[in-house]
């Protein structure tokens, strides 16, 4: 019998557990802010190559993330568990059988200046001993030694065949991205190849040599880039393709293959949507599509797979292409192999998985689809052993904060929840919606409505939630910030537009936000507004904006436009300088011409004393991607308005959510609550 069909006669056998309640419970009460915030029970699973040992982070007390590792064979007995006493872990994966990678992060002010330190680090199965992915150079000045401190080695390749070397590259100061082999077990590391200010990101093929890169030049005055090969017949570097920076029309090898005059190539050149095509490096041209998908993009992670290629490290058929990833309204895998496939559809139904079917149209093409769409949690493979005999599985979705499962000889095991004392019945239903804008353009959503046990059909007190970026998109998953079911669980409605500019659902959203920050970017979340209204979800006359970052921006932007829908605004590290934001893409040459001429429109900071309803900023005192002084500027002139303005700077923080601390994510909570009771209108939103 082979192993796919005793995994899945096994799994038949497993019954789910169901509750007999017989009485009519009281809904549960809403989870406290600090329920969200705090860290995750379990975290950033990941399994061994040969499937002997799993590793994850966990936090006793909601504050600390130990590392915990544990053997699969004895899951029942104590893990071993580490902590660190200066630095705080955030993720971590296997590099070889007995090597971890952890990446850990500390503030840090450096020159009197506000910083965020971030270290890849290697240590053993015990934890005993933790070194730098790239070994620590002995010489180095005060200047270069803060800098090393600030910049992380990218690891380049794990080298799946190589039991011992990972290849890294070297961005210290001194070096143009030197490529060092790193011994993990020794921590000895040998240059495979000089760095080059001219060339960049190199990826190594399935043998673990340096096959590709890419490097930058002008033509007439106008940057591409260009992506070259190195022929395995001649050994030397060809130039396959090149694009230029103001087209954005990028190719990108995502995969090689057993051939080696084949790659894989994701472009979106051919139409709407990025799909995959097998390249053929000695025609330069495509052969045939690879994956494609008319709907949505290939592109995005699935949980712990990043790649949009899923190939085999199995020895028997190292390389072979397994399936690929794409990006619904969540990531999803395209299983290729059909036992795969078998046995993924098996692990949903025996977990529970559900299905609701969505009339969609396609916001590129207008073509029109029913699509099946998670109704609750998505069930994916997040990690395996290479020969698949060990599987790690992930349960989460909006309201199911994410459950580990280990699938091995026949038995699938729970590992633990990220969040067993949140009551998914207190939580809100999301669902993935739609709307017309007012020129037509199909704007897709993610729309959280509050449980009608406690808080009946509606209409309710709606937030609308644009996320950062503004080239980003949202996903029908559990929200790391907690916002969202938050304030769904506190009775509120909320609404997270993918308004155009949104980047990951093709070319025409995307490329509709050019030049319309604050303008028809803005018209798509005020429309958003008016289609909730229309469709009873949304009470007129409480409605507030809320945003982070980009989605800050927008908040501002709302505060000063005459529209009257909403009745406050709260931005979060608001880029609410537009001049600064130009400045900044003008600085490198690749993003002037890239993304420099997109960014027009509204300059929230020039209006500031314009706005017109109450506005909440929030900002991290560590942030050193949107500068705090701009939300400083914009509350100084706000001031002059006559309309309520407050300002709150948050110690320590930076601005990605790796940055966070818990008490950081709770302190964000509780502000923008207390505004919306107290600051946003009389009597509260």
């Amino acid at each position: 019998m082979r192993l796919i069909d005793r995994l899945m006669a096994a799994l038949a056998s497993v019954a789910l557990c169901s509750s007999a309640a017989t009485a009519v419970a009281s809904p549960p009460a809403p989870p406290a802010a600090h329920d969200f915030a705090r860290a995750p029970a379990i975290d950033s699973v990941t399994i061994s190559p040969d499937g002997a040992h799993l590793a994850a982070l966990s936090s006793p007390d909601g504050v600390n993330q130990d590392l915990l590792i544990w053997r699969t064979d004895a899951l029942s007995a104590p893990p071993i568990r580490v902590r660190s006493t200066h630095m705080r872990f955030v993720a971590v994966q296997f590099l070889k059988n007995e090597r971890l990678l952890v990446i850990a992060e500390q503030p840090l002010t450096i020159e009197g200046r506000p910083a965020n330190l971030v270290k890849s680090l290697v240590t053993d199965l015990e934890g005993k001993s933790f070194a730098p992915l790239l070994p620590e150079r002995s010489m180095t000045s005060d200047t270069e030694d803060s800098y090393d401190r600030l910049v992380p080695s990218t690891l380049i390749a794990a080298l799946p065949e190589d039991p011992r070397h990972v290849l890294v590259e070297d961005h210290r100061l001194g070096s143009a991205g030197d490529i060092y082999s790193v011994d993990v077990y020794t921590m000895s590391a040998a240059k495979v190849a000089n760095g080059s200010e001219k060339y960049f990101d190199y990826q190594a093929d399935l043998k673990g040599q340096l096959r590709a890169r890419q490097f930058s030049d002008f033509d007439n005055g106008k940057i591409y880039i260009a992506q070259q090969f190195l022929d395995p017949d001649t050994n030397r570097w060809i130039e396959l393709f090149r694009w230029y920076a103001k087209d954005r029309a990028e190719n990108q090898i995502v995969g090689f293959t057993r051939d080696p005059h084949v790659v894989l190539l994701a472009s979106a050149q051919a139409g709407d949507k990025t799909g995959v095509d097998e390249y053929d490096v000695k025609q330069r041209k495509v052969i045939e599509p690879a994956f494609e998908h008319k709907l949505f993009e290939a592109t995005g992670q699935v949980i712990g797979v990043q790649a949009r290629v899923i190939q085999s490290h199995a020895a028997a058929d190292y390389g072979r292409v397994l399936g690929f990833s794409y990006l619904a309204e969540t990531p999803r895998i395209y299983w290729l192999d059909p036992q795969l496939g078998a046995l993924d559809q098996k692990v949903q139904q025996t977990l529970g998985a559900s299905w609701a079917r969505v009339d969609w149209i396609d916001p590129g093409t207008g073509l029109r689809a029913t699509v099946p769409v998670e109704a609750d949690a998505a069930v994916t493979f997040a990690a395996w052993s290479n020969d698949f005999k060990d599987i790690l599985i992930e349960k989460s979705g909006p309201r199911t904060p994410s459950e580990y499962y280990l699938l091995a000889d026949g038995k699938l095991a729970l590992l633990g929840k990220a969040r067993p004392w949140i009551d998914p019945a207190a939580l809100g239903e999301t669902s993935l919606v739609e709307y017309p804008a007012r020129d037509g353009l199909m704007v897709p959503a993610f729309l959280t409505l509050p449980p009608k046990d406690a808080y009946g059909a509606g209409p309710y007190p709606t937030l609308i939630e644009p996320h950062g970026g503004p080239w980003a998109r949202d996903e029908m998953g559990w929200d790391p910030t907690g916002w969202t079911q938050y304030f769904a669980s506190h009775g509120y409605a909320v609404l997270q537009p993918q308004f155009r500019g949104s980047y990951g659902w093709g070319q025409k959203l995307w490329r509709a936000g050019d030049a319309e920050w604050g303008q028809k970017m803005q018209d798509d979340l005020d429309d958003g507004v008016k289609w909730l209204i229309a469709g009873g979800i949304a009470a007129p006359q409480r409605v507030a904006i809320f945003g982070y970052s980009y989605g800050g921006y927008a908040a501002l932007a709302a505060a000063i436009r005459p529209n009257g829908l909403y009745q406050c605004a709260i931005s979060g590290a608001g880029a609410g300088n537009l001049e600064e934001i130009v400045s900044d893409t003008y600085d490198n040459r690749y993003t002037r011409e890239f993304q420099m001429p997109t960014v027009k429109g509204l300059n929230p900071l020039d209006h500031a004393a314009e706005i017109k309803i109450p506005v909440l900023i929030y900002h991290g005192d560590h942030d050193t991607t949107v500068d705090p002084e701009a939300s400083r500027m914009f509350a100084a002139g706000a001031a002059r308005s006559g309309h309520p303005v407050k300002l709150v700077e948050i110690k320590d923080m930076g601005h990605q959510l790796v940055f966070w601390t818990p008490a950081m994510a709770e302190r964000q909570l509780d502000i923008v609550d207390d505004f919306l009771k107290t600051g946003c209108k009389a009597g509260g939103l």
